[in-house]
């Protein structure tokens, strides 16, 4: 297997490996997931694996589980499909930046999702790098969020376009979750800036040391999640992968956000994700 380094800040493409291999292969499993812990986003080309095998292979990083709006594949628990096609001319919203589920306790681990058709050009998908995003923020903010807690919400983001009965009940299923805003990578122990396009406010902000008066509240509030939340956007965190059929990436969802680009016509995108369960921040 060979590594090559993609850009200087997150990703790296594996070549001369074939996933299948390594559901069987521990030494070769091992190599992928230092290769993943290391770069935080793997890309590969040509990987013509069957479903079955692309959901044994993301198994072995841990369970997986189904996405409660996006629809799964029926004979394989786990693996979600993400499908986009010239018939849905009022589907054309994409996402913003993002961390898989993070409206979820126990956001996800990580994913591997695989490109079975997509456009002839267009569609590529970004990640950054949201452990450099917090490095690289002043000293003076990294002391003010600190402690600082944000919500995340399903309800705010892919129940905001369903009527309102839908929405709640989404709601009641997947209660806000809550999370520090800088959150600790359970490997590597790296700080994490972890807020993106689900959180929706601070919940423990409104104290003597942050706001002299309630009129500063949410201003204060407001304008410090959008720009904790806009560090994702500088191209130096970022890498930007152009799909071809049966390419992979492989990412951790625990220091990365990733954006679907959506600049192409109505053609047919269909994508397939396994998400693999994860742990509870802190």
């Amino acid at each position: 297997m060979r590594i090559e380094q993609l850009t200087c800040a997150i990703g790296a493409e594996l070549t001369g490996v074939n996933l299948a291999d390594a559901i069987q292969d521990n030494d070769l499993f091992a190599e992928i997931r230092a290769a993943l812990l290391k770069h935080r986003v793997l890309f590969l080309r040509n990987q013509n694996i069957s479903r079955a095998e692309h959901v044994a292979f993301a198994r072995r990083f841990g369970e997986l589980e189904d996405h409660p709006v996006a629809g799964s594949d029926p004979e394989h628990a786990g693996l979600v499909r993400i499908y986009k096609t010239p018939d849905q001319p009022n589907d054309r919203y994409e996402n913003a930046w993002h961390a898989d589920a993070t409206w979820r306790e126990a956001p996800q681990f990580g994913a591997v999702l695989r490109c079975v058709e997509c456009p002839p050009v267009g569609g590529d998908t970004m990640w950054a790098n949201m452990v450099l995003a917090y490095e690289k923020l002043p000293e003076h903010v990294k002391a003010q969020i600190a402690d600082l807690r944000a919500r995340h919400s399903i309800e705010a983001s892919f129940g905001a376009a369903m009527p309102i009965e839908k929405r709640l009940a989404l709601k009641a299923q997947f209660p806000d979750a809550e999370h520090p805003v800088v959150r600790t990578h359970p490997e590597t122990g790296e700080k994490v800036l972890f807020v993106s396009a689900f959180a929706t406010h601070f919940t423990n902000y409104h104290t003597p040391e942050r706001v002299r008066f309630g009129q500063d509240a949410n201003p204060g509030a407001g304008d410090l999640l959008r720009y904790l939340v806009s560090q994702a956007y500088i191209p130096e965190y970022q890498v930007r992968w152009r799909w071809k059929p049966n390419s992979i990436a492989i990412w951790d969802n625990r220091s990365t956000q990733h954006y679907a680009v959506m600049d192409y016509p109505p053609c047919h995108r269909k994508m397939e994700r396994a998400g693999i369960m994860g742990d509870k921040p802190y």
